[in-house]
């Protein structure tokens, strides 16, 4: 039994009206992941020989998404839980293990719950179903479980429910585990005398008690991890529970976080311990930052590996594809995208490096910018180690400056640098000695005429 292959069906063929958007509901992100990626990362990590995901509209969004990766059902038209599993069953003809029924819009169940739920389904006394219950705080919209010491007695949906049914606390997830030759037999006997007029899915659990099985609940311990999402503001309270528990976690590895409210992550934010985060830091995707780096207040990073001792910010904006190299530095109002900061290396203010590789110890003054693009295609800047950049240096792309070369203030810079050079390209100064105390005066002369 134990050997059995593991399938998952994925419910999201919902219209999602609540969300008012074009976007499926499913693919609205929570940290910075659409919420029904992060339900396929827990679950792929029970190995499912199967993935089926139940569509309906806008089906094309999530066709184009997970193209691939899962199989898709389509359900037209819509006419409850157990009609949408049941759209399934072509794809699984011949599988022959435990089916896990979940919820796109339900995306944080972590994968020990799941495969709680299926340690359960394989246990000696072997349910028929095993459902997923929980706790919450105000229980009245869901539907309920009726259970005596984990086994199943009745589910009863809340509209459907009596007083007294209603009056029980446990609550059921939507989440079912059964086996593949019981769970399609089941639905092919539901019917939709209810009232909604629908085919639930939880009926198969009366109908296998009905008939004489034993049918098991599994509770989990948190009522936010079964928490679907509907609406804008069940997303932003997802988004605000999820950044509270990373938050939590990141402090506990042995990260400082200044202001820990207002610091945001991304799902796969990576921070080494003894890192410090200033106040107001966003960290977009695929990012990692290397023990003793400190991301100063108000930075934006992106697509960014930090090294050991790099410091950043304030007000800095890491974009895609930047690498800083160990002890370098990013200061106040810079720019780094596809571009890599040498060992020691420093760019302090006001400046964009794009498509550019810089040295080990390089200085880039202030106000200095890369200009790889010209307008049709993007160029490579190279500065070598130890070189000095002055303050507002133009550097057209695609130009080397060699190592230890100082390019002078001011200059803009179209050919190589040799190493060791200094490169200074400026018009020569046009020099009038007394021009300006001429043109005062004269300036003066007039407006005072024009008040008389």
């Amino acid at each position: 039994m134990s050997e059995r292959p593991i399938a998952a069906i994925i419910l999201a063929a919902g219209k999602g009206t609540r969300m008012k958007s074009s976007r499926h509901k499913v693919l609205h992100e929570v940290a910075g992941r659409p919420m029904i990626e992060h339900l396929l990362a827990s679950v792929e990590t029970l190995g499912p020989q199967k993935l089926v995901t139940i569509v309906g509209e806008s089906r094309e969004q999530l066709e184009e998404r997970l193209e691939g990766r899962v199989d898709f059902a389509v359900q037209e038209p819509q006419l409850g839980t157990g009609h949408a599993v049941q759209q399934a069953q072509e794809a699984l003809e011949g599988f022959e293990g435990d089916v896990l029924v979940l919820y796109g819009d339900v995306p944080f169940v972590k994968a020990g719950t799941m495969q709680a739920m299926i340690d359960r389904l394989r246990a000696v006394d072997s349910p028929a179903a095993v459902v997923l219950g929980f706790e919450p705080d105000d229980p009245l919209r869901y539907g309920r479980v009726i259970a005596q010491q984990g086994r199943i007695l009745k589910m009863v949906e809340y509209k459907d429910a009596t007083e007294d049914e209603r009056g029980c606390t446990l609550c059921n997830s939507g989440l079912l585990a059964a086996r593949s030759e019981d769970l399609f037999a089941l639905l092919d006997r539901v019917r939709n005398e209810n009232a909604q007029g629908e085919y639930y899915l939880p009926d198969i659990v009366n109908i296998a008690i009905a008939d004489g099985h034993n049918c098991a609940v599994v509770s989990c311990d948190n009522a936010d991890e079964v928490a679907g999402i509907n609406s804008r503001a069940e997303l932003a309270a997802a988004e605000a529970q999820w950044q509270a528990l990373r938050r939590e976690e990141v402090m506990e590895e042995g990260v400082t976080l200044r202001a820990p409210d207002t610091v945001f992550f991304s799902y796969d934010t990576q921070l080494a311990a003894d890192v410090v985060v200033e106040p107001n830091v966003v960290f977009g995707p695929d990012v990692s930052v290397a023990s003793g780096a400190t991301i100063r207040a108000f930075s934006h990073l992106e697509g960014t590996t930090v090294g050991e001792g790099v410091e950043v910010g304030p007000y800095a904006r890491l974009r895609p594809g930047a690498v800083l190299e160990k002890g370098s530095k990013v200061g106040n109002f810079v720019e780094i995208k596809k571009a890599t900061l040498g060992e020691g290396a420093k760019a302090n203010h006001l400046t964009y490096l794009g498509d550019a590789t810089v040295g080990a110890g390089a200085n880039i003054g202030a106000g200095t910018i890369t200009c790889n693009y010209d307008g049709y295609f993007k160029h490579q800047t190279t500065i070598g180690p130890r070189a000095f950049i002055g303050s507002n240096s133009a550097l057209i792309a695609p130009v080397s400056i060699g190592a230890d070369a100082i390019v002078a203030a001011g200059s803009a810079v179209t050919r190589d640098v040799a190493d060791g050079e200094l490169r200074m390209v400026r018009a020569d100064q046009l020099v009038k000695p007394g021009w300006a105390d001429r043109f005062h005066d004269a300036m003066k002369r007039k407006k005072a005429e024009k008040k008389k």
